[in-house]
């Protein structure tokens, strides 16, 4: 327990003969454990006694926390479902991706209007908030769903299911697609990457902290895509195992007419495949093996 807790080793360093009230810089090498946010409190120094017998402690408190990021993979150039689909409200999302319409005029704020569509030129001369109109959008938009749920021992599964999401956050935006990781956690989250909203660096620090989900049901994770359903042109399913909640998962998706893309990260040997399902099985520990195969 105490080593699945510890977030990094920090060897001792040695320090070199200190003069008085001349200032000496050293580097210290610091190895993270597993991803996620390490918080360090404080600087020990210890000077041993003559004979090399005990130590005496000086603890100099240094507050300051690092961000370790999740393992990426390279992955190979795949092509993803679906096509552009109509986006309510798009331009702030689309900007200059997708098929963007013209500018077509002006009109009074709405409670809920984006502050980015505000004129602000209008707003000085009329003297209440006034916000610009755009033609309809389309564009491509895909959903990155990342199964939280896991069960006891497959913590490792888990962390390459992290590390999978990671690669995707990373690969698709640079294909200039909008992306909508979506997960299950304390509450059922989706965070948009893409042009105009947040980037790359943003997804990956969310899921440095992305925990498993223990006490939900599976089945929101699928009403949360459903409710999206509208606004997909495909969806990217990372899970971390394959079982009748999974299958009823992608049944129901499938169903919808939502363009699937199914990854499955197992413990050890392929899961079978089933004639139904297009399933993509990558086995924990040999990630990178697997996926320069497909």
């Amino acid at each position: 327990m105490i080593t699945e807790r510890r977030n990094s080793r920090i060897p001792e360093q040695s320090l070199p003969r200190l003069l008085k009230n001349q200032p000496v810089e050293i580097s210290i090498d610091a190895e993270a454990e597993h991803r996620g946010h390490i918080e360090f409190i404080s600087t020990t120094v210890a000077k041993p006694d003559p004979f090399g017998l005990f130590k005496a402690f000086v603890f100099l408190p240094h507050q300051q926390s690092l961000l370790v990021l999740p393992k990426r993979y390279d992955l190979p150039a795949l092509q993803l479902p679906g096509k552009r689909v109509y986006q309510h409200g798009g331009v702030t999302l689309a900007t200059s991706k997708g098929d963007t319409e013209e500018f077509v005029g002006l009109r009074d704020y709405r409670a809920g209007d984006p502050l980015q569509q505000i004129h602000w030129k209008s707003f000085a001369r009329v003297g209440k908030p006034v916000v610009k109109e755009y033609q309809d959008e389309f564009f491509e938009r895909y959903a990155l769903v990342l199964d939280t749920f896991t069960h006891a021992g497959t913590n490792r599964i888990f962390e390459e299911a992290v590390s999978l999401a990671a690669s995707f956050a990373c690969t698709v935006e640079t294909q200039e697609n909008l992306l909508d990781l979506m997960f299950v956690g304390a509450d059922t989250y989706t965070f948009t990457a893409g042009i105009g909203q947040l980037h790359t660096d943003s997804m990956l620090e969310i899921l440095a902290s992305v925990r498993a989900c223990e006490d939900k049901s599976f089945s929101e994770l699928g009403n949360a895509i459903l409710e999206r359903r509208p606004s997909l042109s495909g969806c990217i399913l990372l899970l971390t195992a394959w079982d009748e909640d999974r299958r009823r998962l992608v049944d129901e998706l499938t169903a919808s007419g939502l363009p699937l893309e199914i990854f499955v990260i197992t413990g050890s040997a392929a899961i079978p495949q089933e004639s139904e399902y297009s399933l993509h099985s990558l086995e924990a520990g040999k990630m990178a093996e697997c996926l320069a195969k497909l």
